[in-house]
């Protein structure tokens, strides 16, 4: 991994650190604790077949790691938003400058789990929404909190959400998750694809998201898969 990932780094050198010092398990400790949230009050009705939604909540192995192990996903790709395709690139999207955020393009079945519950699991254990352009260890814009829409019943479900969870003062601070009109996704490299489940060790998996998977089997136990559903097996 490249230094224009430093934040990737440093996190998995103390995690490292902190396994060989016998600091505690970092393997319950997340860096970002899950927040328990009401489900919102509009969501979609009326759904039929599959329906898409692409999301972005800081370094997209832990976001597409979450949405995979959510009963009704079909799939869940990591990959690039809010960029041009000529920069949607690896190396090019971690310099902050293309416009691109770390995103999760989520296939489901509307009548297996709603774009509402998805929003929920989203807000509560995927990342934390109150963050500004980063995401526990990961800094820049690449890592910003983003729903990226072109679906009005999505922008009006994903509007009232936000705004119902900052009248409630659910999180101790507003919400900066953006509401972004979506103008295209760019799959990310192979070697991104189902990284939390191929590396399950690595450090930064290991303290930033592996805690994820188990706040959502604790706070979201109808709605958890213990089986994931990968990307690379749905191309095999």
């Amino acid at each position: 991994m490249s230094i224009s990932t430093s934040g990737k780094v440093l996190a998995a050198l103390f995690a490292t650190a902190a396994l060989l010092l016998g600091l505690g398990s970092v393997a319950t400790q997340a860096a970002e604790d899950a927040v328990v949230i009401p489900a919102p009050t509009v969501d979609e009705t009326g759904r039929s077949g599959t329906e898409t939604a692409v999301f972005a909540g800081g370094c997209f192995w832990g976001v597409q790691g979450v949405f995979q192990h959510v009963k009704g996903v079909k799939s869940a790709v990591s990959g690039y938003a809010g960029g041009e395709a000529a920069t949607a690139q690896y190396e090019t999207v971690s310099t902050g400058t293309t416009g691109h955020a770390e995103s999760v393009k989520v296939t489901f079945d509307p009548k297996e789990v709603s774009y509402g519950k998805l929003l929920q699991v989203f807000f509560s254990v995927a990342h934390n929404p109150t963050q500004l352009n980063f995401q526990g260890p990961d800094q820049g814009t690449q890592y910003r909190s983003a729903l990226f829409i072109s679906d009005p019943q999505q922008r009006k479900v994903a509007e009232a959400y936000i705004a119902e969870l900052d009248k409630a003062h659910v999180f101790k601070q507003p919400i900066v998750t953006k509401v972004t009109d979506y103008t295209g996704f760019y799959p990310a490299e192979q070697y991104h694809q189902d990284f939390l489940t191929l590396n399950p060790t690595y450090p930064y998996i290991v303290y930033n998201d592996l805690p994820k998977i188990e706040n959502l089997k604790q706070i979201f136990p109808a709605d958890y898969s213990r089986e994931p559903v990968l990307v690379l097996k749905a191309k095999g």
